[in-house]
């Protein structure tokens, strides 16, 4: 894992040169304190700051072909790189190092521009060709690490995190209207937008290819779904294909130069990335994992009991509201986004555990919910559609109650409630974003805080035709559910979770968290399952408890799912009083002065707030909503300086 950076200079644009390099690179740090390099050739200039973690003594970057005409600098691993070697030297290519960026150069200087459909991995990568004069990036096909973009005064700059963008005169600070309602309708703005005004995101499973005509942006790997029903095996059989694969995916993923540790949450896909190291790897099982003060939160009797069932040399990291309250700001200054949950700030509390225990790799279940349906969106637009066929039906609406057993205050609490927030939508029952709806209205609740002229832009953005504009024509003809997961793959996986609560947070602590559930052979073949092999009735990845419940505790495959949740408003006040920077950051005059929201507006939001009263998810998104975005604000924009971080 690392970072890197780099710049393009078109035409008669000034070239790089290495100082400018050392600060963008500079600003990733945190990414890779174990070295750092620089490398220009001509117009283009490469930066790369390292975290060792394959081939510590020779992997330094750039690293180069036999002649030297290609470098390349990635952000990554690739898992399956001893195959992908072997093969190489097979056909005639020389290797000077044991590192896996190594194969990269060698498959380019074999299939060209396709070289990443050879790839396993997650990855971020800037490959230049001398002898071409065209630079390559490309994205990994689920977007596990990040690669931002902008110009810079007639150049093209990129680097795996915006600040190193923001140490170029030429790149502006200011916050994008389109970004912050894509934040407040989907938990994060569409790629290829950003929050930040000028500033793209290469998407997922694409890759651009820049020289002097300009840089061109194509995708090379997608999500998929079968248009019409095809024969597949028994349920059996698809178990056991399923368990072949998720054994061989944990064992790529475990390659590495230093200890691999886990983190196991207590629910099924942790249980089962753990349960697989233990029972077919030779690899030490070390475990970490959160709990909390709040038993609403807490899943420490779950983890206790896999513990126990696999003896796993475990390590706790209690999280207390005030622990939160006091990290968020160092979260913001590494997600670099307006956050609506404060989940992701526990989860670099844990990174940081881990690497005070050692350990620079850790292997997380994130994906699975994903990629075998196990989210309540996938189950509340399943009951949704089902109560569309007769929405004035009371009795249907009894099925709503099945759901939510772990919140304290369930949205299927109040029958008047729970018959509105299912309706919600239904007249878009044909929509791909038909499942999101509900999350969506609630998420756009935090657009009222806006100041009139931000509101006016926010509002011009439209979140379903945006939305619209980046999916595939072919969705309208897959099944509901798989439409579901095509859009929840592409908003909230890849722009929040795989983000701000994935890799910023485990790099905020100089940690590689690595995700089996996505290795793209997994993903293809449980979107080749028929809907109910993932979702059968309203119990979640059926196919997945199935393929694994010989080897898990009963308890753990027959527990419903509860996800991973954090307090919000709440951990930003003690005894009814906010904390400091709280303070301060939602007073009138702060307010004011950043220019975004409506001081009236966000005042009352805080008292409610600050009185307990905010216990609906719409308050709770839209404060953590609005201080995520004055911390965002004050972090990166108003600093003449450049860039800070607020907060330990």
């Amino acid at each position: 894992m690392c970072g890197i950076a780099g710049l393009f200079s078109f035409g008669a644009a000034a070239p790089p040169d290495k100082g400018e390099l050392a600060r963008m690179i500079g600003a990733l740090h945190h990414r890779g304190p174990d070295g750092s390099a620089t490398f220009v050739d001509g117009p283009v200039g490469l930066a790369h700051a390292r975290l060792s973690i394959i081939d510590l003594a020779t992997g330094w970057q750039p690293i180069a072909n036999e002649d030297e005409s290609l470098q390349v600098v990635f952000n990554g691993e690739i898992f399956n790189f001893v195959e992908l070697r072997a093969g190489l030297e097979r056909r005639g290519h020389r290797f000077r190092t044991h590192s896996d960026t190594e194969v990269i150069v060698h498959l380019y200087e074999e299939r060209g521009d396709d070289f990443v459909d050879e790839l396993n991995g997650q990855f971020a990568i800037a490959l230049w060709d001398r002898r071409r004069r065209r630079l390559v990036l490309a994205r990994d096909r689920t977007g596990i690490r990040p690669l931002f973009y902008a110009h810079d005064r007639g150049r093209l700059a990129f680097a795996s995190e915006v600040k190193a963008l923001f140490t170029l005169p030429g790149v502006t600070r200011r916050l994008d209207a389109a970004g912050l309602a894509g934040t407040f309708s989907y938990w994060a703005p569409l790629a290829p937008g950003s929050i930040f005004e000028g500033v793209s995101s290469l998407p997922p499973g694409h890759r651009m290819v820049v020289d002097d005509a300009g840089a061109r942006t194509e995708c090379y790997w997608d999500w998929t779904f079968p248009e019409q029903p095809s024969a597949v095996p028994s349920e059996d059989e698809c178990a056991e294909e399923l368990r072949a694969l998720l054994i061989d995916a944990v064992r790529l993923q475990l390659r590495a130069d230093v200890p691999v540790g886990a983190y196991l949450s207590g629910g099924l896909d942790s249980s089962i990335i753990t349960t697989i190291i233990r029972n077919h790897t030779d690899t030490p099982l070390r475990t970490f994992s959160l709990t909390f003060e709040n038993p609403e939160f807490d899943e420490s009797a779950h983890q206790d009991e896999l513990v126990r069932h696999l003896g796993t040399d475990h390590s706790r990291r209690l999280c207390r509201a005030a622990d939160i309250g006091a990290a968020f700001p160092r979260a913001i200054w590494h997600a670099e986004a307006a956050l609506v949950r404060t989940a992701p700030t526990p989860m670099m509390l844990l990174a940081r555990s881990v690497r005070e225990a050692g350990y620079k790799v850790v292997l997380t279940g994130e994906g699975a919910d994903e990629v075998f349906a196990g989210y309540d969106l996938f189950k509340e637009a399943k009951v949704r559609r089902f109560m569309a066929r007769a929405p004035q039906s009371r009795w249907r609406g009894r099925i709503l109650e099945r759901l939510y057993p772990y919140l304290q205050h369930s949205p299927a609490a109040g029958r008047a409630f729970t018959q509105r927030f299912f309706s919600e939508g239904l007249d878009e029952i044909a929509q791909p974003w038909f499942a999101h709806v509900p999350r969506m209205t609630t998420a756009r609740r935090a657009l009222q805080f806006l100041r009139p002229e931000w509101h006016d832009k926010a509002m011009a953005w439209d979140a379903r035709a945006a939305l619209r504009a980046t999916l595939p024509e072919a969705i309208a003809r897959w099944p509901a559910l798989g439409r579901d997961q095509y859009v929840e793959a592409h908003t909230l996986m890849s722009g929040y979770l795989l983000s701000s609560q994935g890799d910023r947070m485990a790099m905020a602590a100089s940690i590689e968290a690595r995700f089996p559930f996505l290795d793209h052979r997994v993903i293809e073949f449980a979107n080749r399952l028929p809907p109910q092999y993932k979702l059968r009735g309203l119990a979640e990845k059926h196919i997945l408890k199935k393929s694994m419940a010989a080897e898990l505790p009963p308890a753990i495959t027959r527990r419903s799912k509860q996800p991973y949740r954090a307090p919000d408003s709440a951990s930003f006040f003690v005894d009814g009083k906010p904390l400091d920077y709280v303070a301060e950051l939602l007073s009138p005059k702060a307010i004011d002065d950043a220019g975004v929201f409506d001081a009236a507006s966000v005042g009352r939001l805080m008292e409610k707030c600050r009185s307990g009263r905010a216990v609906g998810f719409g308050d709770n998104i839209a404060f953590v909503g609005v201080l995520s975005t004055m911390l965002l604000h004050r972090q990166f924009i108003a600093p003449a300086g450049g860039p800070r971080a607020i907060g330990p």
